[in-house]
């Protein structure tokens, strides 16, 4: 089978070993290459230098002992108060320290890892007033694979992630406990000791430091850079879920046609109905059928592209929204050196992640779409008046439930998704005195679609597994694409001999679809 580049989603394997954070041209591709230990990252000599302008307009502002928001004033609410020169760096270690008490489950190494080198690529642009020390460290960290502990809960997704990236802060600080990859597999200890064993120094905070580390959108983009990537991989899986569906049940190629797809052109319509298409080429379940007095497939079937198309469109521009915010300030203030070497610090709020809170909204509820298509054609294919076969699949009928019970906890599944498509943004409570009136709550939005994501997996999971074991009972070759998947499934899914526990096998599947195992069979 020739498969067209251009509709199939790109794979990390082209990504280069060392990896320049310079606050402009970071990836969502190759953030994660670092923070898995695929690669390393470093600071180029010109971000370095244009970190260091930046710095010295936060010194000059020291020594003048002018009032500025963030180098030497309160926080939040307490803005109007002035701080003294000797007690800025007791500023910002009060700041890290007060602002670390997250709650919940602590984030997982390798998004933590994430996070941080977001941040980093954030400082790295130039504006933050941040010493490159502190960036510096945050890549040795990253490149060593320390990443401190730090609970989920505490942001509002405005004024940035505060608790979270507080409880990085005091990881660079020197404070609390790591995790750390050492031997193939991650160890719990005290920062201190990681710090030792990986020759690094913890950094002592500087004017304006501890709140340039602390005010941005780090944690949100981590858990949407993780989510997009996830989702690519899945409206992949779900065109391969619908392609295999069909030739199961002997359905129609006609609906793919593009000359339909070509008269409507939304381009993720034209994409997931070209690999629909293509999957099923040359397939002789079709030809065995070609006087079938089926008029129409259900919905589920006939309008799929329909409905997986506005998904891969949504992708599209999420992606692009969010490697914007991965290469943007979004601190407060800000330090802007002009070309004369004239400063100007101007506070703003580049912190507030409403752009991710709604990408996310959006995306938990394209989750939903995409499961709740596919449940629909896993009761297809569980019906014998659709799949021609034995009720839920079952050799023997009655005496065995077949894959009755693998619709049921997709539809299980669909109710956790409809719950989680209720829309984080819309829920503000302002904090701060009133100061901070109105908050995304992107972090919650960010990590509830990735929560969303995961799920999705696991619904077009059942649906292969369904899709697999009808088309072992087909005896026509079904098209080349299909032939391919289903057979990837069975590396991961045993046919039916008998009923049996099928928790584990989906669930690797599962896991297999997100590590991109259905999109490499392609090449």
């Amino acid at each position: 089978m020739t498969l067209d580049d251009s509709i199939w989603p790109t794979s990390l394997a082209s990504l280069m070993a060392e990896i320049a954070i310079d606050g402009k041209s970071l990836t969502l591709e190759s953030a994660l290459a670092i923070a898995k230990g695929t690669a390393t990252a470093f600071l180029p000599d010109k971000s370095r230098d244009k970190m260091q302008q930046s710095r010295d307009a936060v010194e000059k502002v020291v020594d003048s002992n002018e009032v500025v928001y963030g180098i030497n004033t309160g926080f939040g609410a307490m803005s109007s108060v002035s701080i003294e020169k000797d007690e800025l760096e007791i500023l910002q270690v009060n700041l890290v320290r007060s602002h670390a008490c997250g709650i919940g489950e602590r984030m997982d190494p390798e998004i933590v890892l994430l996070m941080m080198i977001i941040r980093a690529n954030s400082l790295a642009r130039g504006v933050s007033g941040a010493r490159p020390d502190v960036v510096e460290l945050i890549l040795s960290m990253a490149n060593a694979r320390i990443a401190p502990i730090v609970p989920r809960i505490g942001s509002l997704g405005a004024s940035g992630d505060l608790a979270p990236l507080s409880h990085m802060t005091l990881g660079m600080m020197g404070e609390g406990e790591c995790q750390r990859f050492v031997r193939g597999s991650w160890h719990l200890t005290d920062i201190a000791s990681a710090f030792s064993e990986a020759d690094l120094t913890p950094i002592k905070l500087q004017a304006k430091e501890g709140l340039s580390l602390i005010n941005g959108t780090s944690q949100m983009c981590a858990f949407l850079t993780l989510t997009v990537l996830n989702m690519e991989t899945l409206a992949l899986a779900a065109d391969a879920s619908i392609a295999c569906s069909l030739e199961a049940i002997r359905g129609s190629h006609k609906p793919f046609d593009r000359r339909i797809h070509d008269s409507r052109p939304q381009l993720g319509q034209s994409i997931s109905a070209a690999r629909i298409s293509e999957l099923v080429s040359d397939s002789e379940i079709m030809l065995s059928h070609v006087d079938c007095d089926r008029v129409q497939d259900a919905y589920c079937f006939r309008c799929s592209p329909q409905v997986h198309g506005p998904v891969i469109d949504l992708l599209r521009e999420v992606r692009r929204i969010l490697e914007i915010e991965i290469n943007s300030a979004t601190d407060n203030p800000l330090v802007f050196v002009d070309d004369d070497g004239s400063a100007e610090i101007i506070s703003g709020g580049n912190f507030h992640g409403q752009n991710l809170s709604l990408a996310s909204d959006s995306i938990a509820i394209a989750c939903h779409e995409l499961a709740s298509i596919s449940e629909r054609r896993i009761n297809q294919l569980m019906d014998p008046n659709w799949s021609g076969q034995k009720a839920f699949l079952a050799k023997n009928e009655g005496l065995e439930s077949g894959l009755m019970i693998v619709q049921y906890v997709a539809a299980a599944v669909i109710a956790e998704l409809h719950l989680l498509a209720n829309p984080a943004s819309t829920s503000n409570v302002p904090v701060s005195m009133g100061k901070e009136d109105h908050v995304s709550m992107g972090a919650t939005g960010t990590f509830r679609a990735l929560q969303s994501s995961i799920l999705l997996s696991q619904v077009l999971a059942n649906e292969l597994v369904c899709s697999a074991e009808a088309l072992d009972g087909i005896a026509e070759t079904p098209g080349a694409g299909v032939a391919k998947v289903s057979e990837w499934v069975r590396k991961h899914v045993d046919g039916l001999d008998g009923d049996r526990s099928l928790t584990k096998e989906c669930e690797n599947l599962s896991i297999a679809i997100l590590d991109g195992g259905l999109t490499s069979i392609f090449g």
